[in-house]
């Protein structure tokens, strides 16, 4: 038998107080040793499907409860709440899993104790139709057989007429409904069931008394006049007379309230979220379903998806226990001011919630709820020794039922919810279906971009470098472009984005690198001396990868281009580690005879002299002020300034300046003024593929 950690108390004991509970509730026809040793194999399969085996092993254990005669529903009510409260100790599986187990064994039981009433119920048909049916001289024998069978059953037994009329009931039924047997007699069943249940009970007893069928099944609740239910199963058989007609019918009552309401408990436990004590996503969907019903023309809805600011910081610092509390207090403020705005909260799971606002009036009241709720969870919470302050961000949206579903509203909310983390904390976001358009735009292409990449969908092209002094070709600037099915050509400004943000931009920059580098060995063996060496920018996330030099090397080895033959474009965070020292890359790469250059150099001119020593090749300058540098009426002053200052600084390091974006001859004359050695932008030439490249130098050559 399995046993607990230290300190937690022995199976054998488990076992022993689960006997103590059940033994005097049924008649069991062996001793207490023996009874404790057969729940000590149910417990123990009971662990094992705990421990991840199936389970039917727990519906078999509710069957043999039944075959044990553990019949009374009282022994599986104490069972299953000692089990529930017991085996946690002895199991840390998860509370769905603990609830599927306990539910499989009160499912086993129930089918169990159903076959065997059917059994009781042809047992209790056969004497009463003999006792009705069989000759004048077999009449005492038969009543004395059938009476014992009536009179003793834990069945409450009603014999009706084919209308319904109460001819005779047992004691049991008696019990069941808490009524005087004079109360039953000559009233109708149907005074025994709530009015939610008459329809079908009236169909259940028709087609009994029509003769359509011999047997009916149905579960009903009967409400007591201080408000208690009888929740009842229902199993009807047909008996008809000597010539096959329907005669009366013999209706037999099982008492389920206790396993009903375990049932309940279990449906509540699977729709609520364990730590707040909020509905869960499984709650929110029916919710939703019932909010999107359109029984009434312009009906409306509302739904304000709430996440957590900088949550996660609570459970690093102050650890998960902190962070549950914090959790709870926030449910607690959300439940209560939405419940009063006849709203409902729910937890999605970690730091998000959802309120529900079914029939709005429109998105002035939803919003106003929003900030009142905002208002609360923004209010000090006093944890322990802490006093914390809590954030959310949170997006709405409000909308006619008709035309929306439940997937599109929770998407969009969503989306929107993304609008507001992007936007800043603590504030909500309206749903816009222009933005939330982009938006899913912006989401749809990060989610094909991987597939993208595999499917041959990107290429790389390459902007022409051109030297200033003499007009000839510098170099060239490689670009990835996306040929998209549907949106067509993308350039790189439209993904690179994503590809940063998704941690798919290694793989990219990778695939980027290999390309150009492929292109670039062709170059060498075609076009010599004059073949233009290739610049690849990395992203920061890129030349953070550990394996970035060992990437490097195997694309060079694989492709045959001489290292020399490549740059790199770097930008200027990537040079030094968190000590701000520079990083060891930079070194190999240099060794290796790479050229280095720096991208957006510049933009912080307080740490450029940093800079001084590295093994670097050159540096870019772009931006928005160089754009100044086009107008015919001169450019405007600052930015004349910020572009000779990053000039001015690449020269004091000893490194030539490339001007990016340069459209117009006039402002290239105004950057080789300035410094500026080299350009690249429409004024330098039109993007081309690598073949035309190639094309363009020999044709020159």
């Amino acid at each position: 038998m399995g046993g607990p950690a230290d300190g937690q108390p022995r199976a054998d004991e488990v076992v022993r107080q689960w006997a103590s509970q059940v033994i005097n509730t049924s008649y069991v026809p062996m001793g207490r040793r023996d009874l404790e040793a057969f729940l000590g194999k149910c417990f123990d399969e009971l662990l094992s499907a705990l421990d991840g085996g199936g389970v039917e092993a727990a519906r078999d254990v509710g069957e043999r409860l039944v075959s044990a005669h553990l019949t009374n529903s009282m022994a599986l009510a104490r069972t299953l709440r000692h089990l529930a409260a017991e085996l946690p100790q002895f199991r840390e599986a998860e509370p769905g899993r603990l609830t599927a187990v306990l539910g499989e064994l009160a499912a086993g039981y129930a089918g169990a104790l159903r076959k065997q009433t059917l059994c009781e119920q042809e047992v209790i048909q056969r004497a009463v139709s003999e006792a009705r049916d069989a000759a004048e001289e077999a009449l005492r024998a038969s009543e004395a057989r059938s009476r014992a069978v009536f009179t003793a059953s834990a069945l409450g037994i009603a014999i009706v007429t084919l209308d319904g009329v109460i001819e005779e009931t047992n004691p049991a039924l008696t019990r069941i409904f808490r009524r005087q047997a004079s109360e039953l007699v000559g009233g109708s069943v149907y005074e025994l069931a709530d009015e939610g249940w008459l329809v079908k009970l009236a169909d259940t007893v028709a087609a009994l008394a029509t003769g359509d069928t011999d047997q009916g099944f149905l579960d009903i609740r009967f409400t007591e006049p201080n408000g208690s239910h009888v929740w009842t199963q229902l199993s009807g058989s047909l008996v008809r007379d000597a010539r096959g007609e329907p005669d009366y019918l013999v209706l037999l009552y099982e008492d389920i309230t206790d396993r009903h309401m375990l049932q309940e408990h279990f449906r509540q436990q699977a729709v609520r979220d364990p730590l707040t004590g909020l509905g869960n996503r499984t709650k929110l969907e029916s919710s939703l379903a019932a909010a999107l019903e359109p029984n009434r023309p312009g009906r409306r809805v509302g739904l304000c998806y709430f996440d957590l600011d900088g949550f996660k910081a609570v459970n690093d610092s102050l650890g998960h226990p902190i962070g549950d509390r914090l959790l709870r207090q926030v449910a607690q403020r959300l439940e209560a001011p939405a419940a009063e705005a006849g709203a409902e909260a729910v937890r999605m799971g970690g730091d998000e919630f959802v309120v529900l606002v079914p029939d709005s009036s429109g998105a002035g009241p939803v919003v106003d709820l929003v900030e009142r709720l905002l208002r609360e969870i923004t209010r000090p919470v006093l944890i322990g020794a802490h006093e914390l302050r809590a954030s959310a961000s949170v997006g709405v949206v409000e909308r006619e039922v008709a035309g929306t579903d439940a997937e599109a509203l929770l998407r969009d909310a969503d989306i929107t919810l993304y609008r507001a983390k992007s936007d800043g904390r603590a504030q909500w976001v309206l749903f816009d279906p222009e933005r939330n358009a982009e938006a899913r735009d912006r989401f749809r292409l990060s989610a094909e971009l991987p597939a993208a990449v595999d499917q041959n969908e990107l290429f790389v092209e390459y902007e022409p470098i051109a030297d200033l002094a003499t007009g000839a070709l510098a170099g060239a600037a490689a670009a990835v472009r996306w040929d998209h099915v549907e949106f067509g050509e993308l350039g790189d400004e439209q993904f690179l984005g994503l590809a940063e943000e998704t941690g798919l931009i290694v793989r990219l920059g990778s695939w980027v690198l290999e390309q150009v580098c492929e292109h670039a060995a062709r170059w060498v063996r075609q076009l010599g001396a004059d073949a233009p060496v290739p610049t690849v920018n990395l992203s920061l996330r890129h030349c953070r990868d550990p394996e970035l030099v060992a990437g490097v090397q195997n694309i060079l080895r694989s492709t045959g281009l001489p290292p020399g033959a490549l740059a790199l474009g770097l930008p200027e965070s990537a040079l030094f580690d968190h000590q701000d020292d520079p990083v060891d890359t930079l070194e190999i790469f240099a060794d290796m005879g790479i050229k280095l250059v720096v991208y957006k150099f510049g933009d912080d001119y307080a740490r450029l002299g940093r800079l001084r020593g590295l093994p670097l090749a050159g540096v870019r300058i772009d931006g928005p002020h160089l754009a100044s540098l086009a107008d015919p009426d001169g450019p405007d002053p600052l930015d004349r300034h910020l572009v000779h200052a990053a000039v001015g600084g690449a020269q004091l390091l000893g490194l030539p300046a490339l001007a990016a974006g340069v459209r117009t001859e006039l402002q290239a004359d105004r950057l080789r003024e300035l410094g500026v050695s080299t350009v690249q932008g429409p004024f330098a030439g039109e993007r081309a593929s690598a073949l035309e490249i190639e094309q363009f130098i020999a044709a020159r050559g």
